[in-house]
C-alpha cells in the first residue's frame, strides 16, 4: 500500500464501513460528498466498491451508476454554490476547503478557452475534477450542458475506477500503483472526445456552406 493511502487510513476505513453497510446508497452518498468539495477520494469509494463486485454483493453497471449520479448532484449542488456566493466569496473562503485563486484563475481560463464542455474534461483530471463546479457555476455556464457533460465525465471515470477495483480484487488498495494507468486513460478520452467536437464542427460548416 502506498504512503497516501497509509495517511489517508482513517478515511479509507470510514469508506469501507459505510459502504458495507449503506450498500449503493452509501457510494452515492459518498460520492456526493466527493463532487462537493468533501475531501473523499473516488479513487478509495469505486475501487472499493469494484472490489465488492468481485465478491458477489454488487453489480458493476449499478456501481457506476450510483458513484455518478452521486457526483453529478454533488456536482450540481457545487454549482449553484458558486451562482449563489460569487468570486469574492469563494476567493475570501475557499482557502479552507484548499480551493485558492489561482485555482480560480486556471479553471476560468479553461472556461473561457473551451466553454461549456470544459465540465467534461474537468471530470476526468485530477484536483480540477473536484472543482471544477465552482467555476461553471460563477460564470453561469449553461445548466444542461452542464450537467450532460458532467455526468459523461463521470461516468468515464467511475467505469476506469471501477474496473480497476474489479481487477485489483483483494488488493484494490493498491490502486494508487496504477494511477498513471488511469491518467492515461482518462488523456485518451479527452482527446477522443476533442476528436469528436472537432469533426462535428467540420460536419456543421458543410452543412451550412
Amino acid at each position: 500500500m502506498g504512503i497516501v493511502f497509509e495517511i489517508l487510513r482513517p478515511v479509507i476505513d470510514l469508506v469501507i464501513s459505510f459502504i458495507s453497510t449503506t450498500g449503493y446508497v452509501g457510494i452515492f452518498l459518498l460520492m456526493i460528498l466527493e463532487s462537493a468539495l468533501i475531501p473523499i477520494p473516488s479513487e478509495i469509494i469505486m475501487p472499493f466498491s469494484g472490489f465488492l463486485v468481485t465478491s458477489g454483493k454488487f453489480h458493476p453497471f449499478a456501481v457506476i451508476i450510483a458513484g455518478s449520479l452521486g457526483n453529478l448532484v454533488g456536482s450540481v449542488l457545487t454549482y449553484y454554490v458558486g451562482i449563489k456566493f460569487g468570486r469574492a466569496f469563494i476567493i475570501k473562503y475557499g482557502k479552507y476547503i484548499f480551493f485558492k485563486e489561482n485555482h480560480l484563475e486556471f479553471t476560468d481560463k479553461l472556461f473561457k478557452k473551451y466553454g461549456d464542455r470544459i465540465s467534461f474534461v474537468g471530470r476526468l483530471l485530477p484536483l480540477i475534477r473536484t472543482y471544477v463546479s465552482l467555476p461553471a457555476g460563477i460564470g453561469k455556464t449553461n445548466l444542461a450542458k452542464f450537467v450532460f457533460y458532467t455526468f459523461a465525465g463521470s461516468v468515464i471515470w467511475n467505469t476506469m475506477l471501477t474496473y480497476a477495483g474489479i481487477q485489483l480484487g483483494n488488493n484494490w488498495e493498491n490502486i494508487d500503483k496504477y494511477s498513471i494507468y488511469l491518467d492515461i486513460a482518462a488523456v485518451l478520452a479527452i482527446v477522443v472526445f476533442i476528436v469528436w467536437i472537432i469533426s462535428k464542427r467540420r460536419s456543421l460548416k458543410k452543412v451550412t456552406n
